[in-house]
C-alpha cells in the first residue's frame, strides 16, 4: 500500500494547494489512501462540514485534528456523524467525537488513524498520549494491518519518544503542530516509519501560515495584532509511504514538499 500523509492544512491556501495537488498525486503515485491534519482550515482555526467536504473531494480520506478542534461549534455534528474524522484520542472520554478512524484504502484494505496530543506547552486538558494509544491500538479490528498515528505536539521530544513507544505496532507515527517540516524521516527498527513533523500545507510567505508583517510587529512591539492568515506562495508538504498489505510494517518513506502549481492568489475566509 502506498499512503500520502500531509501536514497541518492552513486556511483558503492550504485548502487550494491540496485541490491542485492530491488528485495528481493520487493517479501519479499510484497512491492507496490520504490522510490530513485539517484542525487549521477554517481561517487558519478549526474546520467547518463545508470545508470537510471540500477536503473529501480533493481526495483526502480521513481528516485529523489537534488543539483547535472545537473552535467552531458547527463541527460538532460532523464529529459524532462522520467516520472519516476524529477527535485527538487522549481528551478526555466526554470529548465530542471518536477517537479512531478506520476507513477502506482503494486498494480494499481497512486503514485506522488516530491522533494525540502532546502535553508539554500545549495547555490542552488531556491525558497521557501513550496510555491512549495504548487504549485504542488494543481495541482495534485484526484484520486492520495499517495504522496512522498523528502526533499532535509542541515539543520534539515528546513526538520522537512516542515513535520509539510505538514502534513495531503501528505503521507510522507523525508530527504535526509546529508547521515546520523535518528532516529526520525513517523507517525505525521494527517497522514504524517515523517523523517529526509533517510541515505545513499552506503559505510559506508567512509566518506559520499567519500575515508575517502582522505576527513581526506583535513580536517587537509587544502589542497583540490580529494574524491573518497570509496568501502566498501555498506548498504541500507531508510524506509518501510504501507498506506491507499484509504485515503493517513500512517498507520505506519519502518526503513531499510540492508548490502550488496553479496559485490562486487568496486571502483566506471559507
Amino acid at each position: 500500500m502506498r499512503l500520502l500523509v500531509i501536514g497541518d492544512i492552513v486556511g483558503r491556501p492550504g485548502k487550494h494547494v491540496c485541490s491542485q495537488v492530491i488528485p495528481a498525486l493520487i493517479r501519479e503515485r499510484q497512491l492507496d489512501f490520504v490522510v490530513a491534519n485539517a484542525e487549521n482550515v477554517a481561517a487558519g482555526s478549526g474546520i467547518t462540514p463545508q470545508m470537510f467536504n471540500k477536503l473529501r473531494h480533493y481526495g483526502i480520506d480521513v481528516c485529523t485534528m489537534g488543539d483547535h478542534i472545537y473552535k467552531r461549534r458547527e463541527v460538532l455534528p460532523l464529529l459524532e456523524q462522520s467516520d472519516r474524522i476524529m477527535r485527538p484520542a487522549n481528551l478526555p472520554p466526554e470529548a465530542q467525537g471518536r477517537d479512531v478512524a478506520i476507513a477502506p484504502a482503494r486498494n480494499g484494505a481497512l486503514v485506522a488513524v488516530l491522533s494525540v496530543l502532546g502535553r508539554t506547552f500545549m495547555n490542552v486538558r488531556a491525558d497521557c498520549p501513550f496510555h491512549a494509544a495504548d487504549r485504542v491500538i488494543a481495541r482495534l479490528p485484526a484484520e486492520v494491518k495499517t495504522i496512522i498515528v498523528d502526533v499532535h505536539a509542541e515539543t520534539t521530544s515528546e513526538k520522537v519518544a512516542l515513535g520509539w513507544y510505538l514502534d513495531g505496532r503501528v505503521t507510522a507515527v507523525v508530527g504535526t503542530h509546529t508547521h515546520v517540516q523535518t528532516a529526520d524521516e525513517r523507517v525505525l527498527p521494527k517497522g514504524t516509519a517515523y517523523i517529526t513533523d509533517l510541515g505545513m500545507t499552506g503559505p510559506y510567505d508567512s509566518v506559520l501560515g499567519r500575515d508575517k508583517q502582522a505576527v513581526v510587529k506583535s513580536l517587537v512591539t509587544g502589542v497583540p495584532h490580529p494574524y491573518a492568515v497570509a496568501s502566498d506562495d501555498a506548498r504541500l508538504s507531508g510524506v509518501i509511504i510504501e507498506t506491507d498489505d499484509a504485515t503493517g510494517r513500512a517498507r520505506a518513506i519519502e518526503r513531499v514538499h510540492i508548490a502550488d502549481p496553479h496559485p490562486a492568489g487568496l486571502n483566506d475566509d471559507d
